[in-house]
């Protein structure tokens, strides 16, 4: 830890500790309120596909806003790679995308700026905001095509200053703008990040006037550690030894051929091995997972063992978890190296990561982890020119399916999980937003799967095209079914249809076609897995 005088830490007791990290949280919560009230979209007003993090003087996470968890484990990649590629002065804003150079895929645009606070040689934090925007540029409108090559899928940003001691820098903010189809959009999306920013930075500033900054970069430490403790302590409870389990991709958009993710976790004493050796090499199509995305797959089924082995939940930083390896060899589908497109591995390979690494740890704790959920964020973009303001529009939405049954509780219905904390965009506001028409929206009643606990229904969600439009979906579990565990039977496969001229035709889990006016997209995503046995 840094002090002012070089050296030194301050200690805090439990209570203290405890109102740092309420402190910390409400901190991250705010910069994302303050994050979804100014931006200009519905994807991040409305269906809030947004996060906000406090991370500590050597950019690890301290406290994590209750958002994205695909981002969250993610974010502090950013951030290192941030301050790893420029030298941050008193309101300096580095921006970025790449995902080879931490991030996750090219719409999410992260921003990161350093918090100073009087008496501190540096940074004494930082603070970054994430929000997945409606358009980067690229080959198709929402910038997740069906990809071959990153290069596609939209504009890449390395760590770039895009504000120097607080002042926008004009070169970069036109490069940026020139390269998306909705620049005003954009643009009011990007402000509304630097307005996150400037909360957080105000509230820690102030955090440490009141209490000290000795005591907020101890409380950094303690909370980190103390969250390092809590990982070890929930390993501690799974009993050694070593559990295995596979599952497949349906294709990955340009062959027809599964995709394996296969996972070998190592339990032995505290520490934990999770090894993705055997997982398909990166492929031809947009489902290759960066690294970042791999990590913060496992950290986020490793907060969700912790709060079921300990009925407490880690602390919102989830620590810098020492005593977990994870080996993701690459050149594989967990860990592609460029210029692999990626634009799904985002959203729809981190769920299936989620789903291996939970039915390993259903090996070793069977009657804590639940079935799969739907498994997939039944990807939807759709673009093109808006008849009623003449302007080209883009617009991208994730869709909800059904939860896995668990051992004390059924799945629900229609909801958004692991991966993906998001909402549904209001019919109301969807229908405002673009030129389309929601013609159904209801749940898929019996595509949960049957058990002692059964699984969550999926959605049907019809839109009809009110214009001509370019679509895109990606989509998985349309062939291999959200399985249910200890004997329960698994989910419904989601399904993607196409009316035209009041013929239905059937689309595949990941397509794209230019739409006329009067199609009609048919959205129909997949049940949760149920648990137990029925007759049990």
């Amino acid at each position: 830890m840094q002090t002012a005088q070089g050296g030194g830490s301050e200690s805090l007791d439990a209570i203290r500790l405890e109102v740092y990290r309420s402190l910390l949280l409400a901190i991250a919560e705010e910069m994302g309120a303050a994050l979804r009230r100014s931006a200009y979209s519905p994807n991040i007003k409305e269906r809030r596909d947004y996060s906000c993090a406090v991370c500590d003087g050597e950019a690890n996470p301290v406290a994590l806003g209750d958002h994205m968890p695909v981002h969250l484990g993610a974010i502090p990649q950013s951030v290192d790679a941030a301050v790893g590629a420029v030298s941050l002065a008193d309101g300096d804003v580095v921006v970025l995308n790449d995902p080879y150079y931490g991030g996750t895929h090219l719409p999410d645009l992260t921003a990161v700026r350093g918090v100073w606070v009087e008496g501190w040689g540096g940074p004494i934090a930082y603070v970054a905001s994430r929000a997945h925007h409606a358009d980067i540029g690229g080959q198709a409108p929402g910038s997740m095509p069906l990809s071959r090559e990153i290069f596609q899928e939209g504009l890449r940003i390395p760590p770039v200053l895009l504000v120097r001691r607080g002042e926008v820098q004009p070169d970069v903010w036109h490069l940026l703008l020139a390269n998306v189809r909705t620049p005003v959009e954009r643009e009011g999306d990007l402000h509304a990040q630097l307005a996150a920013l400037e909360v957080g930075v105000r509230r820690l500033q102030e955090l440490a006037a009141r209490g000290g900054a000795s005591s907020l970069a101890a409380a950094f430490d303690a909370l980190s550690s103390y969250a390092d403790r809590l990982v070890r302590a929930v390993i501690q409870l799974i009993p050694d030894g070593e559990y295995r389990a596979e599952d497949f991709m349906d294709d990955d958009g340009v062959d027809a051929e599964p995709v394996r993710i296969a996972a070998a976790i190592t339990v032995q004493g505290d520490e934990m091995r999770v090894d993705f050796n055997g997982s398909a090499t990166q492929v031809a199509g947009n489902i290759n997972a960066v690294a970042a995305i791999t990590e913060s797959a496992v950290r986020y089924v490793l907060r969700c063992v912790a709060e079921a082995v300990l009925r407490t939940a880690l602390p919102a930083g989830g620590g810098a978890m020492p005593a977990v390896t994870i080996v993701a060899p690459p050149g594989t589908i967990v860990n592609a190296l460029p210029p692999a497109a990626v634009a799904a591995g985002n959203v729809e390979t981190s769920q299936r990561i989620v789903d291996v690494v939970f039915r390993a740890m259903g090996q070793a704790l069977p009657d804590l982890i639940p079935a799969c959920s739907s498994g997939t964020m039944n990807n939807f973009t759709v673009g093109g020119l808006d008849p009623r303001t003449g302007q080209s529009f883009a617009y991208y939405e994730t869709v909800a399916g059904g939860m896995g049954g668990g051992p004390d509780r059924e799945g629900l219905s229609g909801v958004h999980t692991h991966m993906t904390n998001s909402l549904n965009t209001p019919v109301e506001a969807l229908e405002h937003e673009i030129p389309v028409r929601v013609r159904h929206y209801s749940l898929r009643r019996g595509s949960g799967g049957q058990g002692l606990r059964k699984g969550g229904d999926g959605l049907r969600r019809d839109i009809e095209l009110l214009t001509p439009a370019s679509i895109c979906l990606l989509s998985e579990r349309r062939r291999h079914a959200p399985c249910g565990a200890r004997g329960g039977a698994p989910g419904a496969c989601g399904e993607n249809w196409l009316n035209r001229a009041g013929k239905w035709m059937t689309l595949a889990g990941k397509v794209a076609l230019e739409a006329q006016a009067g199609d009609l997209i048919s959205i129909r995503t997949p049940g949760g897995g149920g648990w137990g046995s029925a007759e049990s």
